[in-house]
């Protein structure tokens, strides 16, 4: 029967083992035998006043919560997130930048006292709150509650630009299933007078390894397959040309002023990615949880086919040992050590809110500890060994052109639309590897993408439980936001909108809402009531080498970053074929904005909370800060004894320094 907001005399066993439980200030109130209040939201309740697991979760939040289908597809979901574009494009340029295996050491060294603790927290965290990002701060801390608001606005650029990659790579794969892969020649309409094919530069490099007696420019000279040089001695090569010239087309952009049209090959292969996006989402982790098997699992697949090939090359061993010769003279650097931490948080990803939002969608006794530690290391061994696949090949480029890995090796989209390909040219079948590598990039991108929407619609929906019922079609209004907030970058001059997206999104602002939740979590909750959620979960508290992380180590890592990324910044220009495209001051003033657009919610709904709230200043403050309610318990079997209080399950011993089961 429906019940309203009043006290109820329920008649409990003195010992009671309850399917699910939820406390929250603000619902209706049931008593126990012993007086013992059980705060739940009741709608309805079994004969005799008993409350029955089987409509349980109707008396919780009207709806049950969905959970994963098998844990398989959890963990595949977070791999699929944490193992991104990055770990391709990013990952063995800084490891070769900065020491090659020496960086190795200061990687460990973050990852261990950064980045997996955060990883943990998040996890265990969201499993236990069975929410979004809007959601769980406004539980814990309501002071805080601005840091949701942040994190779907870092969410929204993500999808503004991540997506249009994607969309590159789909534009690529279908261009490469011509008879010829276009990027291999300079006859045709977008070329200049400047393009060099990649059997150019390889005759040429052949022909100086004939005769020394010559200079560079006397070979010009002889026509070495039409080689054309501009008026500033410049030349591109026919990839570069395609990518910017063809691809994006930027030859009709005028600057910042003027981005040009929209290019409507891009546009259409953005629906496309939308729309395999949209089907995977709309079902909530019913849908995701099926995509990931293929989207996770097909990256790794064609890395070890890559892997493979590479390492038959000729001149690969040289490129990996530039890859792995460690300078440890590089450790003595500042930036060697910020470099690793940067990597480090933006690999696994805490503060995004996806892990949160994955997570949340757990049974509530599934061993997320277990968890943190089997996918931050396959995430860590990814990027590993993706620098094999990377640098086996550029090493192969570098043999067969004569030139430095300093010439070759780039970071970024340089690498994954430039290097490789031009790589992939050279290659018997070369139709064959240019579509399976881009495949790879797709499947990458698109994980990632499931992660960061996931995140906006579980929080929102969340916050909004009128929408539980509406998934489908608040998913497509997710989906159409982003595809129209993506458009900027589909332009001519599309890449200026991505670039400044990608540089003033994220990287500096999610450190200081991330530094924020620690110092929320563990500073005004309390790092010893967050550890009794996790023994609630897992049956073991989180050891003191956790907790220090978490209410210490992490959250001076967290500023170290952030002061390292400010002291540093700066709004740099973009050269895109010799033309350099200076950011104008109101672009300066645009990044900005972008930069402090989300974590200014945080004190601006600080002020307003403190405002609104009643009493003195400290009467507002500790209401504030004092948890608002306890979560809705998943699927778990929680036991109270004769008053009323929670009986941990038991467990073996547990390691006193991490605290995991011996």
């Amino acid at each position: 029967m429906s019940m309203s907001s009043e006290k109820l005399d329920i008649p409990l066993k003195s010992h009671t083992t309850v399917d699910k439980l939820h406390t929250n200030l603000s619902n209706d109130l049931i008593y126990d035998n012993d007086n013992k209040c059980i705060t739940v939201k009741c709608e309805n309740l079994g004969n005799n006043n008993e409350i029955e697991s089987t409509n349980l979760d109707n008396v919780i939040q009207g709806k049950k919560r969905e959970t994963w289908d098998s844990k398989i597809d959890f963990l595949l979901a977070v791999i699929g997130f944490a193992v991104d574009l990055g770990n391709i494009w990013r990952f063995p340029f800084i490891c070769y930048r900065n020491g090659g295996g020496a960086f190795l050491i200061p990687y460990l060294v973050m990852y261990i006292f950064g980045g997996l603790p955060l990883f943990y927290l998040e996890l265990a965290l969201g499993q236990y709150q069975r929410s979004g990002c809007l959601t769980v701060w406004k539980r814990i801390c309501p002071l805080f509650s601005g840091i949701g608001f942040g994190i779907c606005i870092i969410a929204s650029y993500t999808a503004w630009y991540y997506n249009t990659i994607i969309a590159w790579a789909l534009f690529y794969m279908i261009d490469a299933m011509k008879p010829h892969i276009p990027w291999d020649g300079c006859n045709n309409w977008w070329n200049t007078n400047s393009c060099v094919t990649v059997y150019e530069r390889l005759i040429n490099h052949s022909m100086l390894n004939a005769s020394h007696k010559y200079e560079l420019n006397e070979l010009v000279n002889l026509s070495i397959a039409n080689l054309k040089i501009n008026g500033s001695g410049e030349v591109f090569s026919s990839t570069e040309e395609y990518f910017y010239r063809r691809v994006l087309q930027i030859q009709y952009a005028e600057g910042y002023n003027n981005v040009g049209p929209i290019r409507w090959e891009i546009s259409l292969c953005l629906v496309a990615v939308f729309t395999i996006v949209y089907f995977s989402l709309w079902k909530g982790v019913k849908s995701s949880g099926k995509a990931v098997w293929v989207t996770a699992t097909m990256p790794y697949v064609i890395l070890t086919i890559l892997l493979i090939r590479g390492l038959t090359l000729e001149g690969s061993l040289t490129g990996i040992k530039y890859y792995l010769t460690p300078n440890f003279s590089s450790l003595l650097s500042t930036s060697v050590w910020s470099d690793a931490a940067s990597q480090i948080f933006f690999s696994l990803g805490p503060g995004f809110g996806v892990l949160l939002a994955l997570s949340s969608y757990n049974k509530f006794h599934n061993n997320c500890y277990r968890d943190a530690m089997i996918t931050s290391f396959i995430n860590c061994a990814t990027s590993f060994v993706s620098g094999f696949v990377v640098f086996s090949v550029l090493g192969y480029m570098c043999f067969r052109m004569g030139k430095t890995m300093e010439d070759v090796a780039n970071e970024g989209p340089g690498l994954v639309f430039i290097a490789y390909p031009e790589a992939i040219a050279t290659l018997a079948g070369s139709t064959f590897w240019a579509i399976i590598f881009m495949l790879m990039l797709i499947t990458l991108g698109l994980d990632s993408t499931f992660g960061g929407l996931e995140a906006i619609i579980t929080a929102v929906m969340d916050s909004v439980p009128a929408l539980s019922g509406r998934r489908e079609l608040f998913v497509l209004a997710v989906v159409v936001y982003c595809f129209i907030g993506a458009l900027a970058s589909t332009t001519c001059g599309g890449y200026l909108v991505l670039t400044m997206l990608d540089r003033h999104g994220a990287p500096i602002s999610i450190l200081f809402i991330v530094f924020c939740e620690c110092v929320a979590l563990c500073w005004f909750y309390g790092t010893k009531r967050f550890c009794q959620d996790v023994q609630m979960m897992l049956g073991f508290k989180p050891g003191i080498f956790w907790q220090i992380c978490w209410a210490y180590i992490s959250p001076i890592f967290l500023l170290g970053i952030f002061i390292a990324n400010i002291v540093s910044y700066e709004t740099q220009p973009v050269s895109v074929l010799g033309v350099v495209y200076e950011p104008t001051t109101w672009v300066i003033a645009l990044s900005w904005a972008i930069v402090f657009s989300s974590p200014i919610f945080i004190p601006i709904l600080m002020i307003y909370q403190l405002l609104k709230a009643k009493g003195t200043f400290l009467e507002r403050l500790r209401f504030l800060t004092t948890p608002e309610d306890r979560p809705a318990y998943g699927d778990q079997q929680i036991t109270l004894n004769a008053i009323g209080e929670y009986v941990p399950k038991k467990t073996s011993k547990t390691n006193k320094l991490y605290g995991n089961p011996q």
